[in-house]
This record gives C-alpha cells, sequence and structure tokens, in this order.
C-alpha cells in the first residue's frame, strides 16, 4: 500500500505540473484559476486516500469499476491536455467539448459535496484526539469511547457519499431537463414621467447564447418562435454570442436570422467574443476572427453597437440605444467599453437605453456618473446556471461575486427610475445543464 500511496503522490505532482504547461499553451487567459485546478487535484487525492482502504475489500466486480469511474475525470483532464499539444482544442467538435466538459465538472462537483464531509469528520476526529491527549490525560479522565468516536466519522462520511450521488443525479438531470427549459419572463418597467408615445413600448432581451455549448437546434428555433410571437418593438442582446471562435455560430445563423423587431435587433459584445481566451498563431486570427462575428451580425440582420448609439425614432420620439463593449471591475475580464464615446450625439434622445454585458459596469459606472440613462440590460452572470429562486426567497452562488446578479434592480440614489435588468442567460457554459436558474427570455414593457 505504501508504493502504492508514493505512485500516486508522484503521479499528482506530475499531473499538477504538466497541466501549468498545457493551461498556459492552451488557455492562456485562465491560468490565474491554475491554483483552483491544483486544490481540486489534492482534495482529489485526499478523498481517494479516505475511500481506499474500503474500496479494496470490495469484489473486484464491484471495485474495478468504481476506481475506473472515480478516476475518469483526471484521466479526461489528462487526455484532453495530451491531445491539445498536438490538435488546438478550438478546432475540436463543439458538441463533443461540452458534453466532455460537461461530465468532468458534473463529476468533481459530487466529489467536493462528499469532500466536504470528509473533511468535516476527519477535522472532529482531530479534534477528539487533541482533547483525548490534552485536557482527558491531564485530569486523569476516562477517554471517549473509541467505537462511537468512529462511528460519527462515519456516520458524517455516509451522508457525503449519499449526499454526493444525490448531486450528480441533480446535475444530470439538470443537463437532460433544464438545458433548454427556458422561461419567459415579463417586466413592466414603470417610471414617474415617460413620454405617452413610449407608453406600451414592447422590448425582448436575450443574452449569453454560448452557441458554442448549444446542442439543440429545435429548442432554439422554439425560443426564436417565442420571441417573435411577442411582436416585440425591440430585440436586444447583450453579448456572449460564442465561447470561443466565431465558427461555432455558423449552424445557428439561419434560425437566429429569422429574429425580427419593429425596429430592429440590437447587439453588444461580451467577454467571450473577442477571443481573449484563446491563445492565437498570430493577433491577425485573432482580428480577422472578430472581423467574421461583425460579418455574422450583419447577415443576420443584427446591428452590433461597438462603443456607439443609434437613434431610432419611436412614434415620433427620439430614442437612443446605446451599446458599450465589455466593461468589468473585474481585471480577468476585458475593459473595452468607452461610454462616453458611445453617448457622443445621444444628448437630443427624449430616453436612453444602454446594453452593457457586464451588470458590474452599471454599479461602478453608470449608476454614479449617468443618471440620465434611465434602463440598462445586462447580462454575463448566467445566475452561475445553478441555485434558488421562489417567490420571497432567491440564493445562488453568483450573489458573492456580482451584487446584482439576476432580474430587476433599481438605483436607490434617483429621484426618476433608474434600472438595471440582469438576464440569466439563454444558453451554457462548463455545466451544460441548469438547476433553480432556468434559461430566460425578458419581456420588459414601458410604462407610467
Amino acid at each position: 500500500m505504501a508504493k502504492k500511496t508514493v505512485y500516486i503522490l508522484i503521479g499528482t505532482l506530475v499531473t499538477i505540473i504538466a497541466g501549468y504547461f498545457v493551461v498556459a499553451a492552451t488557455f492562456p487567459k485562465e491560468l490565474s484559476r491554475f491554483p483552483i485546478f491544483v486544490l481540486v487535484i489534492l482534495l482529489d487525492f485526499y478523498l481517494w486516500m479516505s475511500v481506499r482502504k474500503n474500496v479494496f475489500t470490495w469484489k473486484k466486480v464491484l471495485r474495478y469499476p468504481f476506481t475506473g469511474i472515480y478516476w475518469l475525470p483526471m484521466l479526461l483532464l489528462i487526455a484532453m491536455g495530451l491531445v491539445s499539444i498536438f490538435i488546438n482544442i478550438y478546432t475540436w467538435n463543439p458538441h463533443f467539448a461540452t458534453y466532455l466538459g460537461g461530465i468532468i465538472f458534473m463529476i468533481y462537483t459530487a466529489k467536493l459535496f462528499v469532500i466536504i464531509f470528509f473533511l468535516l469528520a476527519d477535522i472532529i476526529k482531530i479534534i477528539r484526539h487533541v482533547i483525548r491527549f490534552t485536557y482527558h490525560k491531564k485530569k486523569m479522565k476516562p477517554c471517549p469511547d473509541q467505537a462511537n468516536r468512529i462511528s460519527r466519522a462515519r456516520f458524517l462520511k455516509n451522508i457525503g457519499l449519499i449526499g454526493g450521488g444525490f448531486v450528480l443525479s441533480g446535475m444530470v438531470i439538470g443537463a437532460i431537463r433544464w438545458a433548454y427549459d427556458f422561461r419567459l419572463r415579463r417586466v413592466y418597467l414603470r417610471f414617474s414621467v415617460i413620454p405617452p408615445q413610449l407608453e406600451g413600448v414592447k422590448i425582448v432581451q436575450i443574452s449569453d447564447l454560448h452557441l458554442g455549448s448549444w446542442t439543440n437546434k429545435q429548442a432554439l428555433i422554439d425560443a426564436v418562435n417565442v420571441i417573435n410571437d411577442e411582436r416585440p418593438d425591440f430585440i436586444f442582446f447583450t453579448g456572449d454570442l460564442v465561447n470561443f471562435l466565431t465558427r461555432e455560430t455558423y449552424i445557428y445563423k439561419g434560425i437566429l436570422k429569422q429574429l425580427k423587431a419593429k425596429y430592429g435587433v440590437f447587439a453588444v459584445l461580451g467577454n467571450h467574443d473577442y477571443g481573449d481566451y484563446v491563445k492565437w498563431a498570430a493577433q491577425a486570427e485573432k482580428e480577422q476572427n472578430l472581423r467574421d462575428l461583425e460579418d455574422l451580425y450583419d447577415e443576420m440582420g443584427w446591428q452590433l453597437l461597438r462603443n456607439e448609439n443609434s437613434l431610432v425614432n419611436v412614434r415620433d420620439i427620439p430614442v437612443a440605444v446605446v451599446g458599450v463593449e465589455n466593461w468589468s471591475t473585474y481585471d480577468r475580464f476585458p475593459r473595452y467599453g468607452d461610454i462616453d464615446k458611445a453617448m457622443e450625439g445621444a444628448d437630443g434622445a427624449l430616453f436612453k437605453i444602454l446594453l452593457s454585458h457586464d451588470p458590474t459596469h452599471w454599479d461602478k459606472v453608470v449608476s454614479q456618473k449617468y443618471l440620465n440613462i434611465p434602463l440598462t440590460l445586462s447580462g454575463h452572470t448566467h445566475g452561475f446556471q445553478f441555485g434558488v429562486e421562489l417567490k420571497n426567497f432567491r440564493w445562488s452562488p453568483a450573489q458573492y461575486m456580482y451584487k446584482h446578479w439576476a432580474g430587476l434592480y433599481s438605483n436607490p440614489t434617483t429621484d426618476s427610475p433608474q434600472y438595471l435588468y440582469v438576464n440569466r442567460g439563454l444558453g451554457m457554459i462548463g455545466y451544460p445543464g441548469r438547476i433553480g436558474i432556468l434559461p430566460e427570455i425578458t419581456v420588459l414593457e414601458l410604462t407610467s
């Protein structure tokens, strides 16, 4: 057993070192997250050391399959890393990459749930050992019954194992059942003063399609039909059309081209649209990828706004649709947005609508300096694709990173209403599913 432990430790160390170079070569933008990868690997090793003694007592018919499943995500990660050295990972079939990454993500998520309970059980054991060799020994009192102590630790670990099974099952269901179970959310934006001509103007917002992860054409067709049935005045797309490359979109171009709105379809870029997550052989390739995306928007009939605005005459009222490029308070996301440039020529508009992919832009810039923009539409957070939304209670891990992570918000410091709406996204990335936070099509209506 000792030799096997040494081999596992050596293998873990080699995997971590090799992983660093692979990530640097293929996912340079994600290199800042490499410590998380190292932590996951170490926790994976910890969990295996915790369960292996029991596993080795099982019959071969159970032991071998369990061992294979346990190490499957690690083996898949290693295989992906090795293959990506010789074949650019961005040229892989997007559907294959989505499901492969999804399997890895789901199994590791279930493992991490188990690890929490195993760590808790081991911490309790350590504390009790400390008590045993200090307080009890000093006071000459009998030690706690060891059998009871072990059974309590085993109880916690059993809870972890059972819970991990539920987590894995839930994530599989989320990928199969809820990935494309989109919700139509209606929001009425009430303003104390609004030109009567704008009363009842209907806006449809979609965001974060991430077409590189999309695997169900019929679901996209259904979404387009639902949007068109609303007969919207405007359709706004707030960024992240792709995961990495423009070519991910081509098989869906004909479907998205069918979106129709009275005054047009407008879009902005999100952090994934620039190609920043790809290690390009030459800068010219990255620039061409972005030009191809701009051409795609033209072919679909969507107006892409890149730090600019479009003045639209809505029932004789000038409305400015302002689009800024991605701007985030977090350093790992790009800051290409220039709202001053985007607002040039928009002063004459009686109503302004800002499209800005990242909601932190509204929190740090718009709500502080641009109080004359009554409505901002964002996306980006996905609501973490996981959480709980009830009538009087909402929770998602997204709230620990984003102050405004899903739904409607207003600026409490202004006399006139200033709104931000954060769309939960229609697509997915990373985990190919949804649990609790379902994909969204938003219908917003202006009213007094």
